[in-house]
């Protein structure tokens, strides 16, 4: 599977916007430098497991900053960092494996990063932002549909916006490809692996 990974959802595909209250779009312009709001981010990752059902985790250690230019979106860039060893999936014993040099190998890959190379305004809202995803110091390009869901100024005085994306990829093109057949067919671990973005940023004082 080569060139550039795309995908063609741009929300979190549980997030419903009808489960909510209607978002907040404070800020008539959201030009600026963010960092991300670590508390209120969520960066999730789906797999099926046994081809019959989907385990579903997130890190808990990453940062990120980010360039945002409202009147020159590919003028905007930004830059993620996630720490491997902040797996989390609820169960000890399964993200000790995901620890492991059979996947992520924390010890000798502590960071997972991405950094954009382009950002593309592609609706009123979604913006495509390219850029290369390094996991166990292979580096391939990316893109992420990204939908700005809210801006507003938190009672702390932040200047706070808010993305949704969703990112699939096939693990084993970054070199994670540990697996078990099963006796009745298919793998014990999908290939076929979802990140999901959760995103808060404040805007730099």
């Amino acid at each position: 599977m080569g060139g550039t990974t795309t995908v063609a959802k741009h929300r979190a595909p549980d997030a419903d916007p009808a489960d909510f209250d209607a978002a907040t779009t404070a800020l008539t312009d959201v030009s600026g430098d963010y960092v991300v709001d670590v508390a209120h981010t969520r960066i999730g990752i789906r797999a099926r497991h046994a081809m019959v059902t989907t385990v579903r985790g997130s890190f808990r250690d990453f940062e990120g900053e980010a360039h945002l230019d409202a009147a020159d979106p590919p003028a905007s860039r930004v830059v993620l960092r996630i720490a491997t060893a902040s797996v989390d999936t609820g169960q000890p014993d399964r993200d000790a494996h995901l620890r492991s040099p059979d996947f992520l190998d924390v010890e000798a890959f502590p960071a997972i990063v991405f950094t954009s190379t382009a950002v593309e305004q592609i609706d009123d809202d979604v913006f495509r932002v390219t850029g290369d995803l390094t996991i166990r110091d292979v580096t391939r390009p990316v893109s992420v549909d990204f939908a700005l869901t809210g801006s507003a100024m938190d009672p702390f005085g932040n200047a706070r916006v808010g993305f949704e994306g969703a990112l699939a990829i096939r693990r084993s093109d970054w070199g994670l490809t540990w697996n078990t057949p099963l006796d009745t067919g298919g793998v014990l671990v999908s290939d076929r692996i979802q990140i999901e973005f959760d995103v808060s940023a404040i805007r730099a004082a």
